[in-house]
């Protein structure tokens, strides 16, 4: 890891595995989001990496970091089994949040929490768990509802982001946005599936995510 930025990969162990990770810390960051990934997905998704490409522009620093191992992984490509178990999705990236608050050149950062799909569901249960650590949460095309009992209990500031013709999802998440204590803002792109494939859907996405991050993550500190 370049000890400048303190950027590149880097192993997280939680529960009694290790997790592999890719850390990207500008200069003078001024927040860290991590990415939870889902539905089979990595950190290697070119969707979660150009959003976060767009949050390190920004002056934030970004975590993606795989939720399974890679044997873990191997049995969920056959099985698809594990990425719908949610508490240990969410158990891992808690895990996650401890682990840089325990690192003394990320600590200070506030942290936001970035969830695609079923990440989005360990994302809310993550900032439930952890409302101390947890400043703010987006969710892109994701799985909020099955965050379940943790909803009410999420404190921190949430974006929900669905595309416009996801409509099976739009109803997903105004039915968590229902049972949250907060009021969550729901976001709807005009003209985008699930997977935000649609020309400018994916720069959209991030443009509101940057956004609501920066305000979000950002308060108190120099802007």
């Amino acid at each position: 890891m370049n000890k400048k930025d303190h950027s590149g990969e880097i192993k997280l162990r939680t529960e009694g595995v290790e997790l592999e990770g890719n850390l990207n810390v500008p200069g003078q960051a001024r927040g860290i989001v991590v990415f939870a990934h889902g539905s089979g997905s990595s950190r290697f998704s070119p969707r979660n990496r150009a959003v976060a490409q767009f949050l390190n522009e920004g002056g934030l620093a970004t975590l993606l970091f795989d939720l399974l191992t890679a044997e873990e992984n191997e049995i969920d490509l056959r099985t698809r089994e594990l990425r719908f178990d949610i508490e240990l999705l969410s158990r891992r990236l808690i895990g996650a949040v401890d682990w840089l608050g325990e690192q003394p050149h990320l600590r200070d950062l506030q942290i936001g929490l970035f969830g695609a799909s079923t990440g989005a569901a360990a994302a809310l249960i993550a900032a439930a768990r952890r409302p101390e650590s947890v400043a703010a949460v987006v969710s892109r095309g994701g799985r909020a509802d099955l965050a379940g009992d943790d909803l009410p209990r999420v404190r921190a500031p949430t974006l929900l982001i669905v595309g416009g013709l996801d409509q099976a999802v739009i109803g997903m998440n105004r039915w968590a946005a229902q049972q949250m204590t907060i009021k969550p803002q729901l976001e709807i792109v005009t003209g985008a599936t699930h997977l935000f494939e649609e020309p400018g859907t994916m720069d959209q996405v991030a443009r509101l995510t940057r956004d609501w991050f920066v305000q979000h993550l950002t308060t108190g500190r120099d802007q």
